[in-house]
């Protein structure tokens, strides 16, 4: 659950939710890879150091091809992907699995994490952005009696939506 934190500020609406849960499954599964292909060179004092440092490439990666190919989304984002690089599921799937297992199952594991991840922020985007426009992906959906809540726009909506599929 703290790792949905940073990404709560970007659930609003369902194509920056979209574009967040792929970065993190790009990472996820790039960082789960290095980390378990160099398990057995890992030193237990330089553990942590290696994680950081691996994902935080693949996150750098990752922002400049948003920014390269996708600048608005890039722009709309902000500073919530370098946020990725601290992002504790990464580091926990680095830690508890990458770091104790072979290629394969620390692929799967990742993509798992990672598409469980982004399920998740396009179910609370999706809610999110449905009662705070009535649209969902710019398609007017709600009938036209329908009056947007505009706390589901802002960050307490993000809060109360979580709170709400979390119970």
């Amino acid at each position: 659950l703290l790792g949905m934190c940073p990404a709560l500020a970007v659930s609003a609406a369902l194509k920056p939710a979209l574009t967040m849960g792929g970065c993190v499954i790009f990472v996820l599964t790039c960082s789960n890879i290095v980390v378990s292909l160099m398990r057995h060179m890992l030193k237990p004092h330089l553990r942590i150091l290696m994680f950081t440092l691996t994902i935080s490439t693949f996150v750098t990666i990752a922002d400049l091809i948003l920014k390269a190919f996708v600048p608005d989304m890039s722009e709309a984002l902000g500073p919530y992907v370098p946020l990725i690089i601290v992002n504790c599921i990464i580091i926990c799937r680095a830690e508890a699995c990458a770091s104790k297992n072979g290629l394969v199952v620390s692929l799967i594991d990742a993509l798992g994490m990672g598409l469980g991840f982004t399920v998740t922020l396009c179910v609370l985007a999706g809610i999110r952005e449905l009662l705070s426009t009535g649209k969902l992906m710019e398609i007017s959906v709600m009938p036209s009696g329908f009056v947007p809540w505009a706390a589901m726009g802002m960050p307490v909506g993000a809060f109360i939506t979580l709170g709400l599929m979390l119970g």
